[in-house]
């Protein structure tokens, strides 16, 4: 099936009161594992790519990309291909010519006038090639190479009435927000602030995105779903997943060697994962 743009599944889940997962990819188990698991639960997902990810495979976009993108054009589940967490202009222009439908552009870590005028040529770049563009307000926090970050501490969540300015200032078409969430957790106990999210949606004209939704229970989600979130963003229960797995296969086959013996259950794994939040996707509505 042909690649569907990022923009189209979150107007789609916009217009229906829907959400929409967007998982991230690490390695081609990653990608294969999102598609069959959207395959078996019969829904839309997105492929997303990080600017970690990216390092890992040695700053070298194509190569993942090129895989991802296959994966995703075999599927017979409508899937889209996006950029994520993107901070470096650089990677931001090789996007286009990857296939990259969406970029999320992440310059939260700037002061805001500075993190607005970042976001603004983003945006300016990307909507002359037809890329729709993400971008975060607030501070998510997690991400490796962060310090910790406490979800709840003051001046942390995002404002409504900045949310609005920002979104007028850069022209951005989805904004994620810091509502309680965080990256990177492995246990699933983030309470998120609903009414927040509540006057976010009422603030904003574009879409809000949850990011670090692997450490939110399936209630929350579908509460966040029902306040107004409508991007909810995968990656570490992924991995979560996946290095259960294998490490159940090497511990019950100590002398083993051949990975493609704990990739496969890894593989399986993930694609569980994925099939079990995208039904929860499809049970939570506005």
């Amino acid at each position: 099936m042909p690649l569907v743009s990022t923009g189209e599944l979150v107007s789609a889940a916009q217009a229906d009161g829907h959400g929409i997962a967007a998982f991230n990819v690490i390695t081609l188990e990653h990608a294969e594992a999102i598609a069959a698991g959207a395959e078996r639960a019969g829904a839309p997902a997105i492929l997303q790519i990080s600017e970690n990810a990216v390092k890992f495979h040695g700053g070298r976009l194509s190569a993942i990309a090129a895989a991802t993108a296959a994966v995703a054009r075999s599927s017979g589940a409508p899937l889209a291909l996006h950029l994520d967490h993107v901070e470096s202009v650089d990677l931001l222009h090789q996007a286009h010519a990857e296939g990259f439908g969406s970029v999320m552009f992440d310059a939260s870590k700037l002061p805001y006038e500075q993190n607005v005028q970042a976001t603004a040529d983003a945006v300016a770049w990307g909507h002359e090639r037809g890329i729709w563009i993400e971008a975060e307000l607030g501070k998510v926090g997690g991400k490796e190479g962060e310090a910790p970050l406490d979800a709840h501490a003051p001046g942390v969540r995002t404002d409504p009435a900045e949310a609005a300015a920002y979104v007028a200032a850069t022209g951005v078409d989805a904004l994620a927000v810091a509502v309680g969430s965080s990256h990177a957790m492995t246990e699933r106990t983030a309470a998120l602030d609903h009414a927040l999210i509540g006057q976010l949606r009422d603030a904003v004209t574009v879409p809000l995105v949850l990011h670090g939704s692997s450490g939110v229970p399936d209630d929350e989600i579908r509460q966040a779903v029902g306040s107004g979130m409508r991007k909810i963003n995968v990656g570490t229960a992924l991995n979560t997943a996946f290095t259960g797995a294998v490490r159940a296969y090497l511990a019950e086959n100590p002398t083993g060697v051949d990975p493609r013996k704990y990739l496969v259950p890894g593989r399986e794994a993930m694609a569980a994962t994925v099939a079990g939040f995208l039904a929860l996707m499809d049970s939570a509505t506005a």
